[in-house]
């Protein structure tokens, strides 16, 4: 098992590499004079957002794929697979991203997060927060050896503050192309985050998850058979 850790950890930090390094071209097409200034921001060309998708898309279902070939049956370890690729991969990003170009230079300084199903913004530290429980929670879920499953009052919580912080993350985006389109990010600079939305949501989920280990009667996992 720590030797299926240790490279479904080197798999994340790769992918977190390569993800870093598309954003730093992508910066250096449509923020040439400062890449390290991403705001206000210059939209996509529609062929460019439409490749960005499809991009995202694909770094989720690479992660989706990996953690499926590394277990197949038991769904609470398929989804602590996921969850630890996620989370690892989503702090590399930032570290390779300080690394190579020396951003973020604050700890509150926002991102553009996510694309899907639009824009998601917030502060770099929130997304790179929520990584780093679910990487331990992973850890410690495909470590163990015992059965845990991750339903009930856990997975409530956890989907509770998963909604709440994805409305914090969708809030600025919605109210800019409410108010001025998507034209509206060329003169868009962060305002307040919804920190009162996201902190509850953030308690939440990492109490769902942690639960998981209190709540459940787990029973040992058997071994496989010998000469299988």
């Amino acid at each position: 098992m720590r030797r299926q850790l240790f490279w479904l950890s080197v798999y994340a930090i790769a992918m977190a590499y390569l993800e870093a390094s598309v954003v730093i071209y992508i910066r250096e097409l449509y923020h040439p004079e400062n890449i390290r200034m991403i705001f206000p921001s210059q939209p996509l060309s529609m062929f460019d957002f439409w490749v960005e998708i499809g991009r995202e898309a694909a770094t989720i279902i690479m992660m989706l794929g990996v953690a499926f070939i590394f277990e197949r049956k038991n769904g609470t370890r398929i989804f602590a697979a996921f969850v630890y690729q996620f989370g690892i991969w989503d702090i590399f990003y930032y570290i390779w991203l300080k690394t190579l170009i020396g951003w973020p230079v604050s700890w509150t300084e926002w991102d553009i997060l996510f694309l899907i199903p639009w824009v998601w913004l917030g502060p770099w530290i929130t997304p790179a927060a929520i990584a780093l429980p679910m990487a331990i929670w992973g850890g410690m879920i495909l470590g163990s050896k015992k059965e845990h499953t991750f339903s009930g009052w856990p997975l409530r919580l956890f989907v509770a503050g998963a909604v709440l912080d994805l409305i914090s993350f969708l809030q600025p985006a919605v109210t800019v192309m409410s108010q001025s389109g998507v034209k509206g990010f060329t003169n868009y600079h962060p305002g307040n985050f919804w920190w009162w939305l996201f902190i509850p949501g953030y308690l939440l989920m990492i109490t769902g998850l942690f639960q998981t280990f209190y709540i459940q009667s787990p029973k040992p996992i058997a071994d496989p058979p010998r000469g299988s």
